[in-house]
């Protein structure tokens, strides 16, 4: 459908009911013409007036930018013949110190808003019937919408372009997420861990410093063992009894002599224990050299003076339970706190679309960024909500 910008009035010339009280029609007729061409005349001398005044004013604003650019052009002509390489020389400094040329690119945008409507066009708005004032109901609407635009929103299509723009943008990123991952683990499960080579010189290394420092294979078990479960010496450990109870003594060479026990196996029998109350019980066992990590040493006994005159002590009183709350009212403040919740992140995520803008130049250019782009860092996602104009 073409949108008509400028409308010549009167449209018919010759179309008009005649009075009856006239007596020549013909003559009627031909003044009626005449008046209503010269109408058309002069609605067409305005319509060109108004054509031919935004010719001159584009016009006038080439013309400024003919005559800066004529200037700028003098001006380096003038350098330009004024310098003379051979003789005159830069240094590298002053080359650091001056900037760089930058061009300053304007993108013009807008073209097609409510100010820039030429003023045919805005006559004819006005001929139009203005729309129910459903805006007045706005203040009722929970959502913060305008009750206008369900009746009639010029930026619809906008608004749907630019939601599509920006959901294609996304869509490719995480496309090309998911085949980066799908390549990370495939590099993953191609990675191969190689052994490695056990050679002799390993092995005189270690015998360098003596044969008592050697460590065999089955004490390195037990080691690993005894990291578990108890501490006893590099080379098995002692029974209360002082024998050997030691599963891999057979791996030392029979000539070399045993290593001295550690001081921890050999140990002064213990008191007799007390129990927690401060009476004397049964006889403990016998203490063994295996002592466990995992539990602390001991406490040292107490004497029979120091437990003959110590009061036991008092257990401190019991503290009083609170009163469980009411399980009804922690529903109704969860409920009315996920309500709002959810409110506040409906708000949040309306806020953070509305954060774009209609700055159609920067959409299109981020939608070809990111499919001309080789490589996509995290960081430039559209999550992170830090691209909005």
């Amino acid at each position: 459908m073409p949108l008509v910008t400028r409308n010549i009035e009167p449209r018919h010339v010759c179309r008009q009911v005649l009075p009856s009280t006239i007596r020549s029609e013909l003559e009627c007729v031909t003044n009626i013409s005449l008046a209503n061409i010269i109408r058309q005349l002069g609605s067409l001398s305005k319509y060109a007036e108004d054509v031919f005044g935004e010719l001159f004013v584009q016009a006038g604003a080439f013309a400024i930018r003919v005559n800066s650019l004529g200037e700028r052009v003098d001006r380096l002509q003038v350098k330009v013949t004024q310098l003379d390489p051979k003789e005159e020389e830069v240094s590298l400094q002053a080359i650091t110190q001056k900037k760089a040329f930058h061009s300053n690119l304007t993108q013009d945008q807008q073209l097609f808003c409510r100010p820039s409507l030429p003023l045919p066009v805005q006559e004819t708005y006005l001929t139009c019937n203005p729309p129910p004032p459903l805006n007045n109901l706005s203040q009722y609407r929970d959502d913060g919408k305008d009750a206008l635009k369900f009746y009639t929103d010029p930026s619809y299509f906008f608004d749907l372009w630019k939601e599509k723009m920006l959901q294609d943008t996304k869509d490719i990123m995480k496309e090309r997420r998911k085949h980066r991952k799908e390549k990370k683990d495939n590099q993953n499960q191609r990675t191969l861990n190689p052994r490695k080579i056990k050679t002799r010189k390993d092995e005189w290394e270690r015998r360098k410093m003596g044969e008592e420092f050697v460590v065999p294979k089955n004490d390195m078990g037990e080691s690993l063992e005894g990291l578990n479960g108890s501490i006893g010496s590099g080379e098995g450990c002692y029974s209360p009894d002082g024998l050997d109870q030691s599963t891999g003594s057979d791996a030392l060479d029979s000539g070399s002599p045993l290593p001295p026990p550690a001081p921890e196996d050999f140990l002064p029998p213990p008191p007799p224990d007390m129990t927690y109350d401060g009476q004397y019980g049964a006889p403990a066992q016998k203490r063994t050299s295996v002592l466990s990590p995992t539990h602390p040493p001991p406490a040292p006994p107490m004497t029979s003076s120091a437990s003959s005159g110590s009061r036991p002590n008092l257990a401190p009183p019991p503290v009083e339970p609170e009163a469980p709350p009411d399980a009804h009212n922690d529903l109704l403040s969860a409920i009315r706190q996920g309500f709002n919740l959810r409110k506040v992140e409906e708000q949040k995520e309306q806020e953070k679309k509305d954060n774009y803008g209609n700055d159609v130049a920067a959409i299109l250019s981020r939608r070809i960024a990111v499919e001309c782009s080789d490589s996509e860092d995290d960081s430039s996602e559209l999550d992170d909500d830090d691209w909005s104009e």
